[in-house]
C-alpha cells in the first residue's frame, strides 16, 4: 500500500488526539457530513488487528483495514501549520469525497 503521513500531519495528531510513542490510529473510510453525499477520512484510536496496513510516523502506527485499503492506497495527507489545515490528496482520485471520478492518465 502507498500511504504517505507528513512528519506535521503526524505531529498534529499527536498533539490533537493526544497520542503516544508506540500509539495507535485507524484511518478509514467515512461518509461526509449531512448533505455532502460524498466520503471522508475518520480518524480513531484503536489497537490494530493482525491483518491490516501500517505505516510508523513520528513513533505513531497509523493503520488500514483491508476494507478501506481501496480509498487509502495512493493517498497522501499533510498538514499546514500556517493555514491549520489538514490536505488529503490521492494519485488516483480527483475529488476524495466522490472517488468515482477517476484521473485519466495518458
Amino acid at each position: 500500500m502507498h500511504l504517505k503521513i507528513s512528519k506535521e500531519a503526524a505531529y498534529l495528531y499527536k498533539k490533537e488526539i493526544p497520542l503516544q510513542a508506540g500509539d495507535s490510529l485507524r484511518l478509514f473510510v467515512r461518509v461526509g457530513g449531512v448533505g455532502s453525499g460524498g466520503f471522508s477520512v475518520g480518524v480513531t484510536k484503536e489497537e490494530p488487528p493482525s491483518k491490516c496496513f501500517k505505516v510508523i510516523k513520528e513513533n505513531i502506527i497509523f493503520f488500514v483495514t483491508e476494507d478501506d485499503y481501496w480509498y487509502f492506497d495512493g493517498m497522501e495527507i499533510n498538514y499546514h501549520e500556517d493555514l491549520d489545515y489538514v490536505q488529503f490528496k490521492h494519485s488516483s482520485f480527483d475529488h476524495l469525497d466522490h472517488p468515482e471520478q477517476v484521473k485519466m492518465t495518458k
